[in-house]
């Protein structure tokens, strides 16, 4: 779990500061695709590529198994069912970013890909029986899960499952602002999939990086794109902060202290 959370916060430390030099420069920034492949050129990047690669493997098994033993107690009801289901869903997304950053680091890795790949898989399934729906559907779940987590940020519901540290409680507004970031890139990835499943049109459909252009075209899109580049770079210090001071809610016992225990206090 722990190094899963360190591996997330590095790519999404590394995808906030190359977006904020993409946008210095006048440019859009790129997703996360884009964001390990430009690791190969540096000398410094092929290991950091290669923690990364491994931390987000860790993070995708700990989803799974978190999801078997029902380690976040989420219960065996339809509620409880459903958020097990999100996490084998995440955590076969993580396992495929894994995939990918190992891919790059092979000699014959292509790592300079252009962009999500999400559009193909999108393609592919609508020319499925009953493909229009189900990118719907699957829209509709993202779209659910990144509302989720804006409210889970502006809530602080998060903070049930951290610890009470000097360095949490300071880093509250930041911890807050990242979750809340991370929902709304959630929320636009699955608000493309379905407009992607109602035009008809897969190339609607995408990632990270389709996230950023849709903002871009947006009134005040300079300002709202580099606002969640922000934003990432606090959803990295709050998988940084979740890989050190994390509990485990089935683990957990009474004689902890956590965020929201002491805030409540």
């Amino acid at each position: 779990m722990r190094a899963g959370y360190a591996g997330r916060g590095l790519i999404y430390l590394v995808v906030a500061i190359l977006s904020l030099l993409a946008i210095w420069r006048g440019s859009t920034p790129g997703g996360t695709g884009e964001a390990m492949a430009s690791l190969e050129r540096a000398w410094w990047g092929i290991a950091l590529l290669a923690l990364i690669a491994i931390g987000l493997a860790a993070y995708g098994v700990w989803r799974l198994v978190a999801a078997f033993w029902d380690l976040e107690a989420h219960g065996s009801d339809a509620k409880g069912i459903v958020a097990r289901l999100g996490q084998v869903v995440t955590g076969i997304i993580h396992l495929g970013l894994a995939f990918t950053a190992a891919a790059i680091l092979m000699p014959s890795g292509s790592g300079g890909g252009g962009g999500s790949s999400l559009d193909k898989w999108t393609a592919k399934i609508m020319q499925m029986p009953f493909g229009q729906w189900i990118v719907g559907l699957a829209g509709a779940i993202g779209f659910g899960a990144g509302v989720y987590y804006i409210w889970k940020g502006l809530s602080h519901k998060y903070m049930a499952n951290l610890r009470a540290r000097p360095v949490t409680l300071k880093l509250q507004p930041a911890l807050t602002a990242g979750l809340v970031a991370n929902g709304a890139v959630v929320t636009i990835v699955g608000f493309l999939l379905i407009y992607a499943a109602w035009t008809l049109n897969p190339s609607e459909a995408g990632g990270l990086a389709e996230a950023f252009d849709w903002l871009r075209s947006q009134p005040y899109g300079t300002v709202l794109v580099t606002a969640l580049a922000v934003g990432l770079l606090g959803f990295s210090l709050f998988c940084f902060v979740n890989a050190a001071y994390r509990l485990i809610p089935k683990l957990k016992t009474d004689d902890v202290e956590t965020m929201a225990r002491r805030l409540a206090s």
